[in-house]
């Protein structure tokens, strides 16, 4: 076993040196290579640990590729901002905030990523800014706490990771998040409007037209809505229907419902450029959760947690907050944590879609934060300075430690 000092090490090299803006795929194997070195671990010795925790997390990339079919299908078909302008269109102006994180929850539970969810809304974010004189910081917010909460009741990357962890269903793990994003989007409409009360300024910028030809509400809501049946078949009708395929069925479904299957490939195309990315830095995440799996830092980690009397199934939660923070990825950060202490929590008598649930829900506490793109591309979708979008950070996380402490007391 490798000793826990120098797991340590690999894991702080890779923070720094994500940090220091390497890019995270290499982070995660330059990491492990030097702390399993300095362990005393020879480079034959180190290659195997590596590849077999990459290995594990093979399923889940599969899936997570075949999901970009739907995600394609929503993002570049139009469907996404469809669904958007109607319920800011429904809610009005008077709702404005509680709209644009509804749109944003509603976008992200259904499978686009979250800043793909807060890039697609923030035009129309801007618009309403603009027509209710809203504080540009406020609508940011409303549009990153939405994404939030339905981060946790999505079939998105992260989800994978951790059904695939815990061998649970990932329909059971959605349905988990309800209430912790439910009460997550009412605290990120709450918190916003005070947003909206200090911050009383504006920018300057063009109102959108939307001149694109969008699909029709019910085309656009097809593709997610059969999608979503299809993983709810096992526990509704007794038929198990794996993501792998309901997810690609629900793109292709809501292609014929829009009428555009003749650009089903281009779809599929786009999809795949935004999950290639997420399913390489799996791949990584992999190699540094086999040496960490292979050290006794998970044993010592558990071994404080109890001298500190702090309950065992806090354990899940602090691995999702922790590690989503340490490489300020939700997706890195469940399956890591998944990953290293998935075992421990199930033989401590936790069940899986408890200890995934708890997991998901900490991820969404530090993932935000600047050595990570979401910083970056969020607050680059409104135009929002860095200085300013700095000041988000605080709020940004009370609202995932409002979806954690949420979860944590249903799951328990």
């Amino acid at each position: 076993m490798l000793s826990t000092w120098a797991a340590f090490l690999a894991l702080t090299l890779t923070i720094f040196l994500i940090f220091k803006k390497v890019h995270p795929v290499y982070a995660l194997i330059i990491g492990p290579v030097v702390g399993s070195l300095a362990g005393g671990l020879t480079l034959q010795e180190i290659l195997p640990i590596m590849v077999e925790g990459s290995k594990n997390m093979i399923p889940a990339v599969l899936r997570i590729l075949a999901a970009g079919i739907l995600a394609g299908v929503l993002i570049d078909s139009g469907a996404a901002t469809k669904l958007a302008k109607e319920i800011v269109r429904i809610f009005g102006n008077n709702f404005s905030i509680l709209a644009l994180a509804l749109s944003t929850m509603l976008l992200t539970s259904i499978g686009v990523f979250v800043d793909v969810a807060v890039i697609t809304v923030a035009p129309i974010a801007l618009a309403t800014a603009k027509k209710s004189n809203i504080s540009v910081m406020a609508v940011l917010l409303a549009m990153i706490g939405g994404g939030k909460s339905g981060n946790i009741i999505s079939p998105n990357p992260n989800a994978i990771a951790i059904t695939e962890g815990f061998s649970i269903e990932l329909y059971s793990l959605m349905t988990a998040g309800i209430i912790p994003a439910i009460i997550g989007l009412i605290f990120t409409v709450w918190v916003s409007k005070k947003i909206e009360a200090k911050h009383t300024f504006n920018l300057e910028f063009e109102n959108q037209n939307f001149t694109e030809k969008l699909p029709s509400f019910y085309g656009a809501i097809s593709g997610p809505l059969v999608a979503i049946l299809l993983l709810a078949a096992r526990p509704t009708i007794g038929i198990q229907i794996d993501p792998i395929f309901a997810l690609p069925i629900g793109g292709i479904v809501g292609c014929i419902a829009m009428k555009k299957i003749n650009q089903l490939n281009a779809f599929a195309l786009t999809g795949l450029s935004k999950m290639g990315g997420v399913a390489i830095l799996l791949i990584g995440t992999g190699a540094l959760s086999g040496i960490i799996s292979y050290s006794e830092l998970k044993s010592d980690f558990v071994l404080i947690l109890e001298k500190s009397g702090l309950p065992y199934y806090s354990l899940a939660s602090l691995s999702g907050i922790f590690l989503s923070g340490a490489t300020a990825s939700t997706t890195s950060g469940s399956a890591l944590a998944t990953s290293i202490f998935g075992t421990k929590l199930i033989s401590s008598g936790i069940s899986g879609v408890a200890a995934g649930a708890m997991i998901h829900a900490g991820a969404t506490v530090l993932d935000h934060l600047p050595h990570g793109s979401f910083f970056y591309a969020t607050g680059g979708s409104v135009g929002l300075k860095i200085k300013d979008r700095m000041k988000l950070i605080p709020f940004e996380s009370a609202i995932g430690i409002i979806i954690t402490i949420v979860s944590i007391l249903i799951w328990k």
